[in-house]
């Protein structure tokens, strides 16, 4: 077994107890945290605890989040959030947010994640904790009792996968047009459920908020986990969260670590990038398109944090969007929002013609009453464009970033940011 580790080894080893570990090996690791949220959480595992008789083996390590079913607007919306409060009382979970915002960005915001950590989530995009140097990746609800009851999971100690960009991203280019970027190179199952770990300049040089946003459409790419190194970006985002005793020198790949892919990129020849219905991977660059769009979504956890907010805004500053056209802003946390509001962002978006909607999942995971129509023609911020996944199945969602999205706006059209920001 090689002495080097990479960053997912040394994260498997660690919750396994172990010295080290190699690739295909299957071990037990010990899980830091479980998060699952009003869709994911209480409703399924309930039923299942009662059938079995038994205890949740820690109601600290588990964080519970509504995000999904709030604001609920009809009776059965309304059964499965009480669900999730009763649930939470009854179990003493002292880590409940309610109505706090989309859970994948409302965890690490609430100071729970930090370097090193073995966590799982139930949600799909719960590879967002790799940003900060945790593995964490999502599992079923079956897999989540056993999590639930135990505390451990097994795992085949995954390949890793290096995507090293060089070079700076151009102003308007995005995390999200590197992740559409990739699973049009590679395709949706390019990740073959491995460990992805993301480096580079381009990397380092990105905020906390973007390289979230790289962790989390790893799912996209079809990775069990999205990594990036921890450094001292890392330390301060997580200082500043009330997250403590933040090491980062411990959870780097070791030299001469053996990757099973490696693939080098050039930032500064990355172009804006939108995704034609109904897949990710269908990807290709902004200046291909031209298709006229009714809708333009700006949302989820992927798409609505305060710097995609901020991107946004700095399109949409002092214009309107086009007649014709309207836009919708979910931002994706309370705390992200308020922050929002205080930079003059929210008043900017406001301004060009936005309509605010809730922070929760919304129309990304199909949820509430915001849903798109027959026919309707949408260019979203959001992770995902299957079939009939966020309303109407003769809907058409093209997926870009905020940036993008926030041209489009403005034009009733697929355009391109750079335009706009020259």
């Amino acid at each position: 077994m090689s002495a080097a580790q990479t960053l997912a080894q040394k994260l498997v080893a660690r919750a396994a107890g172990r010295a080290r570990v190699a690739p295909g090996e299957i071990v037990t690791c010990k899980v830091d945290l479980a998060m699952f949220h009003d869709s994911s959480g209480p409703r399924r595992l309930q039923p299942m605890l009662e059938r079995l008789g038994a205890q949740v083996w820690d109601p600290d390590r588990i964080v519970l989040i509504t995000d999904h079913y709030l604001p609920a607007y009809d009776e059965d919306s309304r059964r499965i959030i009480q669900i999730t409060r009763d649930w939470a009382r009854e179990n003493r979970i002292r880590n409940f947010h309610d109505g706090a915002g989309i859970c994948h960005v409302v965890l690490p915001q609430k100071g729970h994640l930090k370097p090193g950590m073995f966590a799982v989530g139930g949600d799909s995009h719960s590879p967002t904790g790799g940003a900060f140097g945790a593995y964490m990746f999502g599992i079923g609800a079956t897999e989540m009792l056993g999590v639930v009851v135990t505390g451990e999971i097994w795992l085949r100690v995954p390949d890793t996968l290096l995507m090293r960009w060089n070079g700076r991203l151009a102003p308007g280019v995005t995390a999200k047009d590197i992740m559409l970027f990739l699973c049009a190179r590679f395709g949706m199952d390019g990740g073959r459920y491995q460990a992805v770990e993301f480096a580079g300049s381009a990397i380092t040089a990105l905020s906390m908020q973007e390289r979230m946003t790289l962790a989390n459409m790893t799912a996209e790419l079809g990775g069990q986990v999205g990594l990036v190194a921890p450094d001292e970006v890392t330390a301060a985002w997580l200082a500043a969260a009330g997250a403590r005793d933040v090491e980062t020198a411990p959870w780097q790949g070791d030299a001469g670590a053996a990757y099973a892919e490696l693939h080098d990129f050039d930032a500064r020849q990355l172009e804006p990038q939108v995704a034609a219905p109904h897949s990710p991977a269908n990807t290709r660059g902004v200046t291909t398109f031209d298709q006229k769009i009714d809708t333009a979504y700006i949302g989820a956890c992927t798409g609505a944090k305060l710097d995609d907010l901020r991107a946004a805004a700095r399109v949409l500053a002092r214009r309107r969007i086009a007649a014709g056209t309207r836009l919708l802003v979910a931002p994706a946390s309370q705390l992200d929002q308020a922050q929002a509001a205080a930079e003059g962002v929210m008043q900017a978006l406001e301004a060009a013609g936005a309509r605010i909607l809730p922070t929760a999942c919304g129309a990304c995971a199909g949820y509430g009453a915001e849903r798109f129509g027959e026919n309707e023609r949408v260019i979203s911020s959001t992770a995902r464009n299957f079939k009939g996944r966020m309303g109407a199945a003769s809907s058409e969602v093209f997926l870009a970033s905020p940036y993008t999205v926030a041209a489009s706006a403005l034009a009733g059209r697929i355009a391109d940011p750079r335009e706009v920001l020259q």
